[in-house]
Order: structure tokens, then C-alpha cells, then sequence
């Protein structure tokens, strides 16, 4: 590991001045800047902490939002009562990260700005139809999480801009997300998909589905979704969605998995993660 200074700054506007300067970065749980560092992929100058910084964890509800702080831990939101209950597939997703003792330390906010395609809380984020809150010492604004990814590894943080919080202002009466890998846990997902569904009188009247891992950036199935909206949810119907998710999605082949293998599987995984989806929501 090179030699680096060390910030502690305890408000966001000195973490974003801080932050804007060249070759710096964010500390938040560590568990890939630290692991990049030694590694040597990593070789910052600065490493600036968020550890000090008041109101940036924690998880709230205010009247159906939820707000989840960007470095609250990843195990909090696995074992939240009311993420478990409104938005089952975050929560589901959450679990999927490493081990317990990498879910105490690994923080939401760095899990998404990572701005990994296969980030295993990004499909639930997706399908709760987050809003990401951003603040620097210019102001704040915020960002839809389907805008917030630009390409792998790139998003549109403009320079000195931190990830305060993310609001899930859309609670699903059911929701799920699968993950496709090789080894039991901690594993990288070769696809993540996450959907969400409303059912009132037995007709969808709201659907949501999130892609990851298939596509430069996380996805949203649009076409998919409407296909749903205003139907029954037959098996035919969520046939018809699982082919469209896939066809909306553009993965590569690696040493992992070919493109068409994840395709198939997208279709797949999405009529699976539909069927749970809507059995949760009716009850």
C-alpha cells in the first residue's frame, strides 16, 4: 500500500472541498477501496473519511418514504423490519453482499457509488424507484437511480459530489430479487433481477423490474413493465415479460458466462422473480 494522507472531516462541505482535489478518495466502509489499495489498483493521495460526518446513516420512514443514509451499513438494511416489509427485494438483495462481517462494515452509499452493473443492492434500488440525494459545497440536488449510472464504474457525480441519502418514496405490497451465481455465497452475480408489483382486485397496477449485470449500467425492463400494468398476472402474461426483460438487455460474455446464457437466464430469472413478486402481493 502507497503512502496517503488522512482526512477526517466532520461536515460535508470540507469532506466535498476535500474530495474535489485530484487523485482523492472516499472512505465510507472500505471494504473496495481498502482491498484496491493493498492491491495497489487503488493509489490515492488523500483518503477522506465520512466516518465523522453527523446524519449520513441511519434509516427513517416519513409518512410511505423510507430513507435509507448513504453510509448506513449494508446488514441494517438486510434486517430492517419496515425495508423487509415494503421493499423485500432491497432487503433480499442487501443479504447477497459477502459475508455478515462485510455487510457490518460495507455501506449502502459505497455499494452504489462503486457503480458496479452487478451491485447486489442496485436491481432492489431500481424497482423501489429511489431517489439519490447528492450534496457538495456548491449545494445539493438529486438524481433518479435509473440517471444516476452512466457506464461501469462512472456515474454522473460531478467533481466534490458525496451521496448523502436514498428516499424510496414507491412501497410494492411485493416485491423479490434473485441472484445468479456459481458458489453458494460471496460470489459476484452473473445476473441480478429484482421486480416489484401492486395488485388490486387481481389486475397489476403498478411494475416495477431491475436488471443488473446484463448491461454497461443497471437497467429498468420499461417494456417489460408495461406489458404488465393494467393485467392479470397469468403465465402467460409474465411469459411475455420475461422475454421482453431480455431482450432489453445487452450483456457480454467472459470467462463467467457467455452474453446468450445470461440473456436466457434473464428471461428466466424474471418470470421467477415476477411469480414471487405477485404471490407476496396478494397476500
Amino acid at each position: 500500500m502507497k503512502s496517503f494522507e488522512f482526512y477526517e472531516p466532520t461536515t460535508l462541505a470540507e469532506a466535498s472541498r476535500l474530495f474535489a482535489e485530484e487523485h482523492a478518495q472516499l472512505l465510507a466502509g472500505g471494504t473496495d477501496l481498502v482491498i484496491g489499495m493493498k492491491a495497489l489498483t487503488e493509489t490515492p493521495q488523500s483518503v477522506i473519511s465520512l466516518q465523522k460526518i453527523p446524519g449520513l446513516a441511519g434509516i427513517t420512514t416519513d409518512g410511505d418514504s423510507i430513507n435509507i443514509g448513504a453510509m448506513t451499513k449494508v446488514r441494517e438494511v438486510e434486517l430492517s423490519a419496515d425495508i423487509l416489509q415494503h421493499h423485500t427485494a432491497l432487503a433480499e438483495g442487501a443479504s447477497e453482499i459477502g459475508s455478515i462481517q462485510i455487510r457490518n462494515l460495507a455501506t449502502v452509499g459505497g455499494n452504489i457509488a462503486h457503480a458496479s452493473p452487478a451491485a447486489d443492492t442496485v436491481a432492489g434500488l431500481l424497482v423501489a424507484d429511489a431517489q439519490v440525494d447528492i450534496a457538495s459545497a456548491n449545494g445539493e440536488r438529486t438524481v433518479p437511480i435509473n440517471e444516476l449510472f452512466t457506464g461501469p464504474g462512472q456515474t454522473v457525480l460531478r467533481s466534490g459530489e458525496i451521496i448523502t441519502r436514498f428516499r424510496l418514496p414507491s412501497p410494492a405490497s411485493g416485491s423479490h430479487y434473485i441472484k445468479h451465481k456459481i458458489r453458494e455465497v460471496m460470489d459476484l452475480a452473473f445476473i441480478g433481477v429484482a421486480a416489484a408489483i401492486n395488485i388490486d382486485n387481481g389486475t397489476i397496477t403498478d411494475a416495477r423490474i431491475g436488471l443488473a449485470a446484463v448491461a454497461p449500467t443497471p437497467i429498468r425492463a420499461t417494456e417489460a413493465e408495461d406489458l404488465l400494468k393494467g393485467n392479470a398476472p397469468t403465465p402467460e402474461l409474465l411469459e411475455q415479460a420475461g422475454e421482453a426483460a431480455a431482450a432489453a438487455s445487452s450483456p457480454i460474455s467472459d470467462l463467467r458466462c457467455s452474453a446468450e446464457h445470461r440473456r436466457e437466464m434473464v428471461d428466466v430469472l424474471t418470470r421467477r422473480t415476477l411469480e414471487q413478486a405477485a404471490e407476496r402481493a396478494n397476500g
